[in-house]
């Protein structure tokens, strides 16, 4: 499927700041079921290019503004090809050991609640094991927009029944971890069912020994199709979000976010 993706991050400062610095990691990465067709990302109309890729095998870039600034505008735009893979993530450049995602964070420590969902999925193949993780999570949590916040935490989310996919995730990632199995938190987009999206998407992947690095999207009950795109991965929301800014000054920040993901009608 070609996916055509724009998203802007636009950053207000009243006063404006004296300085800023953001980290991007807005630079989707090729890998066995993804191509990247076309990619530019621009800070206030200047491109900036990707500067590394990170030992899990995303790319990143560091802006900086070294004198007064009222607006800092990201955008990230371009064209991506995906295939259905069942989820599998096969040849991403990711030389960490699947080990470091069994580390608990703030965000994805597991509570009373975390650990009674994770003793009650049934035993069996670690690929069973996760696909019905997959399941509890979203029978133990309606889908609610604006019912957690971005701190909540996994346990807080579970206990309250009720959030995002954000918190879908986070606790997907906490119980899998429970259970002994490698999970890390993934930030990307999604096309959704009326082939347009407007916002970004966060799901989970977990290890399997025998097949590597495998993607669950406990908010839709799946694995990620070829309506998804893969931005980057991370321990938890904070390590993986696309932007982090951080400014210097004694001024109000305002952010805004807007994300159009369609389906492209290029051929080649």
């Amino acid at each position: 499927m070609r996916l055509h993706i724009r998203h802007l991050t636009a950053y207000d400062y009243s006063p404006p700041a004296e300085r800023c610095a953001l980290r991007l990691r807005l630079y989707p990465t090729a890998y066995a079921s993804q191509r990247v067709r076309s990619w530019s990302v621009t800070v206030n109309g200047l491109s900036v290019p990707p500067m590394i890729t990170t030992g899990f095998g995303d790319r990143e870039a560091v802006w900086a503004a070294h004198s007064a600034i009222g607006r800092v505008e990201i955008v990230a735009e371009g064209e991506i090809e995906t295939e259905d893979a069942a989820g599998c993530v096969r040849g991403l450049r990711d030389v960490s050991r699947p080990v470091l995602f069994l580390r608990p964070t703030a965000l994805t420590e597991a509570g009373e609640a975390v650990e009674t969902l994770a003793r009650s999925v049934p035993v069996g193949p670690v690929l069973d094991r996760l696909h019905s993780l997959c399941g509890q999570v979203r029978d133990a949590m309606d889908y609610v927009p604006g019912s957690t916040r971005s701190k909540t935490t996994a346990e807080q989310a579970l206990l309250q029944k009720a959030g995002v996919c954000q918190d879908h995730a986070h606790v997907f990632v906490s119980a899998a971890r429970m259970m002994g199995v490698p999970a890390r938190y993934v930030v990307g987009y999604l096309l959704s069912s009326d082939n347009q999206s407007t916002a970004t998407h966060a799901w989970a992947e977990a290890y399997a020994s025998d097949l590597g690095w495998i993607g669950f999207d406990p908010a839709n009950r799946l694995c990620p199709t070829d309506r998804y795109v893969r931005l980057g991965v991370g321990f938890d929301a904070d390590d993986a979000a696309p932007v982090r800014g951080h400014f210097v000054g004694q001024s109000d920040e305002a952010l805004t976010a807007d994300v159009l993901v369609t389906h492209s009608q290029t051929q080649q």
